[in-house]
């Protein structure tokens, strides 16, 4: 993640086109959000495009815009989310859904810096930029033919993963206290917390869902306790239940980092027969450092008894 940060910092200050992969939920519209808010479009739209919707001619003026007259219902001209982000930026989430027809409108608006309205023939300039982002494999899609290969070498310029949830656990109670303040704003209530128990479980979830599922579990928390402190009880029964399946070691199951190393030492000797140097060797221990372990746990009296 660090790294990651380090290619959106980069980026952000470049005006090329970015392709965001990662699974579904795992935050991939924050980290496009994130890319606009430190680029020097900052102060211009961001329009964010659901590209599932985009499946018939009437979705599709949503995106290009449209003429009067263009179809039935078309009694006034509307401008389309492309030229709606002029100056800013435009966010096709999952363009991996786009229809080939689509695609190849997209391509043109691209490659020529502007739109032609559904209906229209008067090309219009706009100044965007251009922010992607999917869960498949786009590059097996263009191998079976489901997704143009002169697009996705258009949008995949530069090129970020964003890893699942369950990859960065460490981030949890940050995302929390960010949807905990969220809520607060939303429902115009003082700001809730959860105690340490509860992030534990929190943090112990593999959340299938990424970020999304783990929002709507702070909502959850949120909306049913009329505690300031959240606790483990207030989370969904699907985080619960996985918190109460951890079985923690007793300190009779852990060993001791003395008895580990003794134990260790004498595999190692035992399969060695005993040859120290070879044994030392083998553990990647500076040699006479290994004997003074040896006699330490008294196995020199040992291996000479055997």
């Amino acid at each position: 993640m660090n790294r990651l940060e380090e290619i959106v910092d980069s980026v952000a200050r470049r005006n090329c086109t970015v392709l965001i992969n990662g699974e579904s939920g795992s935050g991939k519209e924050l980290m496009a959000r994130k890319v606009h808010s430190l680029s020097a479009r900052s102060n211009r739209p961001f329009i964010p495009v659901d590209c599932t919707t985009l499946r018939d001619t009437l979705l599709e003026s949503q995106l290009f815009g449209h003429v009067k007259g263009a179809f039935t219902g078309a009694d006034k001209a509307t401008m389309g989310f492309i030229r709606a982000a002029e100056g800013g930026t435009l966010f096709l989430d999952e363009i991996g859904e786009l229809s080939p027809q689509v695609q190849a409108k997209l391509l043109r608006v691209i490659q020529e810096r502007c739109v032609v309205p559904l209906g229209g023939t008067e090309p219009i300039p706009v100044d965007i930029r251009i922010l992607a982002a999917t869960h498949r494999d786009l590059k097996k899609m263009v191998r079976d033919g489901e997704f143009r290969e002169d697009l996705f070498y258009r949008l995949n310029v530069v090129t970020l993963v964003v890893p699942p949830l369950r990859e960065r656990r460490e981030e949890i109670r940050q995302l929390t206290d960010h949807f905990l303040g969220e809520m607060s704003r939303m429902y115009q209530e003082p700001t809730k917390f959860f105690n340490d128990e509860a992030i534990e479980a929190l943090e112990s979830y593999d959340w299938p869902g990424n970020v999304r599922e783990l929002a709507n579990a702070v909502e959850h928390a949120y909306v049913l306790s009329d505690h300031d402190e959240l606790t483990v009880r207030d989370l969904p029964e699907v985080v619960r239940s996985s918190a109460s399946q951890i079985k923690m070691p007793t300190s009779d199951e852990i060993p001791t980092l003395a008895s580990a190393e003794r134990n260790l030492l004498m595999r190692a000797l035992r399969a060695t027969k005993g040859n120290q140097a070879l044994a030392a060797r083998m553990l990647n221990i500076e040699r006479h450092r290994f004997y003074r372990m040896v006699r330490r746990h008294n196995l020199d009296v040992l291996m000479t008894k055997a």
